[in-house]
């Protein structure tokens, strides 16, 4: 409530007033710093309405230069039209310097650069000494030297030519290579006055209100010509003249003085009048972009959600409560062969459905108008194309829930399974064919070793067998004892060839995958006879190294003996060549690096062969690529698969002096908490 002005206390007075004349400060500040503003932006208007005016008149200035500079090349070329004889050259010669001033010496030169005839202008004579223009270092030889080279006019640096009055001007050489039946004839060179070319080839307008000069590229002016100074502030601008062999620039320069701007009671009144008007331009611009801010953030949703609509492989339709379809997007109109005007408004019975299930699925449809949820992972279904064919699909349904909270329809994702159905199902026989074969292989393999290792403990039955019955048949003292150790030998042979057959059918028959804990003594004492089966045929010492107090690993012991075994194997066929000598597999186990986590038991398995080739290595682990005629490729592929399904790594590297070493990781079993 506010209260009348004589019950207001003197603090709420003062704060009132304060108020008032805050905005009218504020209001006052605005105004003058607005006028401030216009002054200045007028001061500057004006000065760069002047730097603009001044590089206009210094381009059109450098190309009135350029083109004086040709139409002279070209009126020196005209001098030696038809042969001319030296004296009609000088005549010719004389009158082109009386009509172009900036000329100031015309010179004929043979091919050595002597003199052969010259013409000097007749408004300012100046002592020529011919002996010291006719040296090998003069500029007038170095632009001839240049201009040969090149082939075509070039020009010289400017120079310092003292007059006989004891002044002196800046000059600069021309120098026209001459042909005569496409062999050099000669030179030309004409020398020019740098103030004279100010004074006749740049615009007279242009001097009468600024100053022209040439500068070298340090600032050095060669030659000024203009106005006087006049005013405080200068303006300047710069034209680059590259001609052929030298580089001058030509120099702008105006003064003026401070901007003719003040303000007045006019200008005042403008002023307030354009912040009452901006006042309201504000209000009417916040309101106008707030609108506009929310119509763009809107455009840009409706753009985003329809980009990212056509850009998915999943169908979507959406449906009223009704039932009718309201919406489909281009993946779901590519899915069953339908247009959107197709499908828009469809019921009771949509084109996709087969119509051998178009009773259970408007059966369906029913429950879920009835209020029946459908399961949030999905349902599987089968829809039929436009064609005719029928392809399964995978169903995810969810309300549709507006802006208000209200329930207006639903939902559906469709996914077309049936290339992921094709892949499932191929690859389940891939998968089957390559175990069978894989099983085979190693039964096969497996079966030859026995052959060979069976061997021995059959040999040596078969020799104790024949000597025990040579000792029955003799009737001397004491060959009971002698029985009796060949029996116990002919049992220890036969254990032995037992626990070979045992540790084989152990390994190849087929078991559950199945992860437990095991320890890592355990999985290599499993197939150390295998392995030693083949070490003894290929001659190699395998030599194993176990880490002390090793945690037992979570894996799934088959699959890493398979692991243990490809890798061994490969080793000791690595070293399967009469150069290598000695053979030695070694087989290691310890904890993993201390560098890396504590929970993991690392297998290294080492060979001492020739190595990997880089070209190998890049394909090492690729299914079907073996080096050996025998082989399928499938054993580093499948051993790195089950590494890395047991979320380990697999690895190898060279070993010194030769041979390579592989290493996996499997994880620790972790104890269950109590």
């Amino acid at each position: 409530m506010t209260l009348p002005p004589r019950t207001r206390t003197p603090w709420q007075r003062w704060r009132s007033a304060w108020r008032r004349w805050s905005l009218w400060t504020l209001l006052a500040v605005l105004v003058a710093s607005m006028l401030i503003t216009l002054v200045w932006l007028a001061g500057r208007y004006e000065a760069s309405q002047v730097q603009s005016r001044l590089e206009r008149d210094a381009a059109d200035a450098g190309s009135d230069i350029r083109a004086a500079l040709s139409r002279n090349v070209q009126s020196l070329q005209a001098l030696q039209a038809g042969d001319p004889a030296l004296l009609a050259w000088e005549v010719n010669a004389t009158e082109l310097l009386r009509q172009r001033r900036e000329l100031v010496r015309i010179e004929w030169r043979d091919n050595n650069l002597r003199l052969r005839a010259h013409a000097q202008t007749p408004y300012r004579p100046m002592p020529w000494e011919t002996a010291n223009r006719e040296g090998s270092h003069t500029d007038a030889a170095l632009a001839c030297t240049n201009a040969l080279r090149l082939g075509a006019p070039a020009y010289s640096g400017s120079y310092f030519q003292p007059h006989g009055d004891g002044m002196g001007s800046e000059m600069m050489e021309l120098c026209l290579p001459l042909n005569r039946a496409g062999h050099a004839s000669g030179f030309l060179v004409a020398t020019y006055a740098l103030q004279e070319m100010l004074v006749d080839l740049v615009g007279h307008n242009l001097t009468r209100r600024q100053e022209a000069s040439f500068t070298e590229a340090d600032g050095t002016r060669l030659a000024v010509l203009g106005a006087a100074r006049r005013g405080t502030r200068m303006f300047s601008a710069q034209q680059l003249l590259d001609l052929p062999g030298t580089t001058l620039v030509l120099r702008m320069d105006s003064w003026h003085g401070e901007p003719s701007v003040f303000p007045n009671v006019l200008t005042a009144l403008v002023t307030a009048m354009s912040i009452a008007l901006v006042t309201v331009m504000v209000v009417l611009v916040r309101d106008n972009r707030r609108r506009l801010r929310a119509e763009r953030d809107l455009a840009d949703a409706l753009a985003f959600r329809k980009a990212m609509e056509d850009s998915l492989v999943t169908g979507l339709r959406a449906r009223d409560l009704e039932g009718h379809i309201t919406y489909v997007n281009p993946a779901f109109c590519a899915m069953v062969g339908f247009s959107p005007q197709e499908l828009l408004g469809q019921s009771t019975s949509a084109p996709y459905w087969p119509p051998e299930f178009a009773e259970e699925y408007r059966q369906r449809q029913a429950t879920r108008f009835a209020g029946g949820m459908p399961p949030r992972e999905g349902f599987e279904s089968v829809f039929m194309r436009k064609d005719g064919t029928r392809f399964p699909v995978l169903i995810i349904e969810a309300p549709l829930i507006n802006a208000q909270g209200l329930h207006t329809g639903w939902m559906s994702a469709f996914l077309d399974i049936s290339e992921q159905r094709r892949v499932e199902e191929l690859s389940r026989a891939s998968q089957e064919r390559l175990q069978a074969t894989a099983r085979l292989a190693t039964v096969g393999e497996m079966a030859s070793l026995l052959s060979h290792e069976l061997n021995q403990p059959l040999a040596a039955i078969s020799s104790y067998a024949t000597g025990s019955l040579n000792l029955l048949d003799s009737s001397a003292p004491g060959n009971l004892q002698d029985v009796r150790m060949a029996m116990q030998h002919i049992a220890r042979q036969a254990e032995r060839a037992g626990r070979v057959i045992k540790s084989v059918h152990d390994f190849v028959r087929r078991r559950d995958q199945t992860r437990e804990a095991v320890l890592p003594q355990e999985l290599l004492d499993a197939i150390l006879p295998i392995i030693s089966l083949q070490a003894r045929k290929l001659g190699v010492r395998v030599h194993t190294a176990v880490e002390p107090h090793l945690p037992r690993t979570l894996c799934d012991r088959t699959m890493v003996e398979q692991v243990l075994l490809n890798l061994a194997r490969n080793a000791m066929q690595a070293m399967d060549d009469p150069a290598i000598h000695p053979r030695i597999l070694d087989i290691r186990v310890r904890r993993g690096p201390s560098n890396a986590y504590s929970g993991w038991v690392e297998f290294s398995v080492t060979d001492g062969g020739v190595g990997i080739a880089p070209e190998v290595a890049q394909q090492l682990f690729t299914p079907f690529f073996t080096t050996r005629a025998e082989g399928m490729g499938l054993g580093l592929s499948l051993c790195r698969t089950v590494v890395e399904q047991h979320g380990g790594f697999l690895a190898y590297e060279p070993h010194a002096p030769r041979g390579t070493v592989f290493t996996f990781t499997l994880p620790v079993c972790q104890p269950t908490p109590t």
